[in-house]
């Protein structure tokens, strides 16, 4: 095997469309810079995303950079909005497509959902292939859906299922000359059966999905922490922060208690 980096996803905006770079920053808090650092939150305070809010999926997000958006709906043309000090014109816009006052919060440091395990999120390519396979989507509507950070291949599906352990111990590995270590299979939740362009819910997608991850689970993932089929890539955190590149190599250096 040959395991290499294959594809970076930065989502700059919470619930909303990838910016892929060629290379990015992993930060020592444990994100890679610029991932999540804005989410859409309603007058609750509550976030605006897959999971209660299926309208998220009918925006359509491309980045120039890290500084500008460009959205667009089934119903409106492309608009660029900027990513800096003023987001009021971003803000209205979002407002006008949810029917809803939001808000758009800031954080520097990212704003993903589990704080302790903040790291970037795992798969291979292999792995995507796989599950599209038993679905008969496409590999792109696989990662729409999952939503992984880093993505690599040379390597056969599951394997990142070797990048954790039991309770109680983490896996070090390194991705050029970042080091993380890989903690959790990630639980998963109703977003990936919905279609990513519409929201529409795939009927029987979490049944489908357990019976074939319980066909094809490696011996490897033979963990405590995988107590329920419904689990697709990894949970990290940062032990060594860096940049990284699209083709660095990637290597597992053993297991440690945590």
């Amino acid at each position: 095997m040959n395991p290499r980096l294959a594809r970076i996803s930065i989502f700059p905006i919470k619930s909303l469309d990838a910016y892929e770079p060629e290379r990015a920053e992993i930060t020592p808090s444990g994100p890679i810079a610029g991932d999540r650092r804005y989410a859409i939150v309603d007058s609750e305070d509550e976030y605006v995303n897959g999971k209660r809010t299926p309208a998220v999926h009918r925006i359509r997000a491309s980045y120039d950079g890290l500084d500008r958006v460009v959205l667009s709906t089934p119903e409106s043309d492309p608009r660029e909005f900027s990513l800096g000090d003023d987001c009021d014109p971003l803000t209205d816009r979002l407002t006008e497509h949810f029917g809803d006052p939001v808000e758009l919060v800031r954080d520097e440091v990212g704003l993903p959902d589990d704080t302790d395990l903040a790291g970037p999120t795992v798969i291979s390519t292999a792995t995507i292939e796989e599950v599209a396979s038993w679905f008969d989507l496409s590999t792109g509507s696989i990662r729409r859906r999952f939503r992984a950070n880093l993505e690599i291949d040379g390597v056969p599906a599951f394997w990142e299922d070797q990048l954790f352990s039991d309770h109680g111990h983490v896996v070090d590995f390194s991705v050029g000359d970042v080091r993380l270590a890989g903690v959790n299979p990630c639980q998963r939740c109703v977003v990936p059966s919905r279609d990513p362009d519409t929201g529409e819910e795939m009927a029987n997608f979490r049944e489908r999905f357990v019976e074939k991850r319980e066909e094809t689970r490696p011996e490897w993932t033979d963990s405590d922490r995988f107590d329920h089929p419904f689990r697709l890539m990894v949970n990290t955190r940062v032990s060594e922060a860096g940049e990284i590149e699209v083709g660095d190599r990637v290597e597992i250096r053993g297991e440690r208690a945590e």
